[in-house]
């Protein structure tokens, strides 16, 4: 039996980010909170750090999020960094994670300032600030609930996970391997991929545009990796393969 080859750049991204979540839980019972450090906040919010726009990509909330991350980065990152070299690959799968996570700053922005009237600096943002804590958006006078829960979720609550850059990936290989029939859970026919993956965009946007409640997940950041993505394929102008492949999701 042939033992399955994985390039070096996606071996080293699979480890990094296995390693990152074992220290994660490691850590908490220490008292250190790396999602408080790594994850990626609001510009604005009192726990932002300029580093956080590329360590966010190495956290992940829990166990499936992180597995399913892999799968797809260890699925469509090894056909891509094959076709273009490690070099070229990674700078693809970072800079496709900093598109996610300023798409994401851009729509909170728009969302704080319809709320407060600025993006940064205004008299609610500073209460919250003297308050040290989400809990300090409670008390704010002026606020609809909605609207502060809004605001608690934009400056109390970091974005974390790979799947911004997941996102840039599947675009890729959907411009690249237009044809690849791929198979879908509790979907008992193949799909071709450039099919599948519009769907799953398209999908994405109206989540992120409905807005639904209690759903936690940085949907934008999706767009936002997905559309770097697309951007970057054909700023290199690299044009798609024919050739066959059959993948599971």
């Amino acid at each position: 039996m042939n033992n399955i080859h994985i390039p070096p750049v996606v071996k080293n991204l699979l480890i990094i980010n296995v390693l990152f979540f074992a220290a994660k839980y490691v850590l908490q019972n220490t008292g250190i909170d790396l999602d408080r450090l790594l994850g990626a906040y609001y510009f604005d919010s009192q726990y932002f750090g300029i580093w956080q726009l590329v360590t966010y990509m190495f956290m992940h909330g829990d166990f499936m999020h992180i597995f399913f991350n892999m799968f797809a980065l260890f699925m469509f990152g090894g056909v891509l960094e094959a076709r273009w070299g490690a070099k070229r690959f990674i700078n693809f799968y970072l800079i496709t994670g900093l598109g996610a996570v300023a798409l994401q700053m851009a729509v909170q922005a728009y969302e704080v300032y319809n709320i407060t009237g600025a993006i940064y600096n205004n008299p609610i943002q500073l209460e919250f600030l003297k308050n040290q804590g989400v809990q300090g958006y409670i008390n704010i006078g002026g606020v609809m609930d909605a609207q502060k829960q809004t605001l608690m979720g934009i400056y109390g609550f970091p974005m974390v996970g790979a799947s911004g850059a997941v996102f840039g990936l599947l675009v890729a290989f959907g411009l690249l391997y237009p044809n690849t029939q791929m198979y879908v859970m509790f979907i008992p026919v193949p799909i071709k991929a450039k099919y599948l993956i519009p769907v799953y965009i398209l999908m994405e946007l109206s989540l992120g545009v409905a807005r639904i409640p209690g759903d936690s997940i940085a949907h934008y950041a999706h767009l936002g990796g997905a559309l770097v993505g697309f951007i970057m394929v054909k700023l290199w102008g690299d044009r798609n393969n024919d050739r066959f492949y059959t993948y599971y999701e």
